[in-house]
């Protein structure tokens, strides 16, 4: 009659040896449960904020890392604000706050209390398009769309600068106002990118509303 070689045995013993162990780890000492609290969740902080959107009183309660981009188009579901780079670079989330053009992605909605804020959604209605909005559709200063409502909300607030005497880098003479030229409005036009190549049809359409088409 044979005998398992000692290799063998060894090696079963470390097996059952390993399976008893498994097993005793797996009994709470003393026959009792032990149960382990999880630590309690810490929620975020949140924050009102009341603000005028499209000339209507809004009031929200928000996480206070929530940006106005979010805000606008998450809890208002204005989504024609749109997300385009999320990282200020694009142009595409551009709205008017208090008249001034802003990139909404770069900002937190709690920092705009008592502000008036106006969206694509508020510059005008399908019945009764702003100027801007009609220029671009006579102009095509659009193809697949995405960037427009930024495009648009950015070129009303560029006329307003150029009327309001902002300087700008390709100003001659910045103690004299300046013109609404091709130039001047592709400068100043120059963050809101349309990667569809819109450009010239963008340039044509506010040359129309500032009146200096030829």
């Amino acid at each position: 009659m044979s005998h398992p070689s000692p290799l063998a045995v060894s090696r079963r013993v470390v097996l059952a040896g390993s399976a008893a162990s498994v097993g005793l780890s797996a009994v709470p000492i003393g026959g009792a449960s032990q149960n382990v609290e999880a630590p309690p969740l810490t929620m975020p902080p949140t924050m009102p904020v009341s603000m005028e959107v499209n000339g209507k009183p809004v009031s929200l309660t928000l996480d206070t890392r929530t940006t106005l981009l979010d805000a606008l188009r998450d809890h208002l579901k204005l989504t024609g604000t749109k997300k385009g780079c999320d990282h200020g670079q694009c142009g595409a989330c551009t709205v008017l706050v208090d008249g001034v053009r802003i990139n909404s992605c770069l900002t937190l909605a709690v920092m705009h209390e008592g502000d008036k804020v106006t969206t694509i959604e508020g510059l005008g209605t399908p019945s009764d398009l702003h100027p801007m909005q009609a220029a671009f559709i006579k102009h095509d200063g659009y193809q697949c769309g995405y960037c427009t409502p930024g495009q648009i909300c950015s070129a009303v607030a560029v006329l307003e600068e150029i009327k309001a005497g902002v300087p700008s880098h390709v100003q001659a003479d910045i103690t004299h106002a300046a013109k609404a030229t091709n130039m001047e409005m592709r400068e100043r036009m120059s963050g809101n990118i349309c990667r569809c190549g819109a450009y010239s049809n963008i340039a044509e359409a506010m040359a129309e509303v500032a009146g200096t088409a030829s």
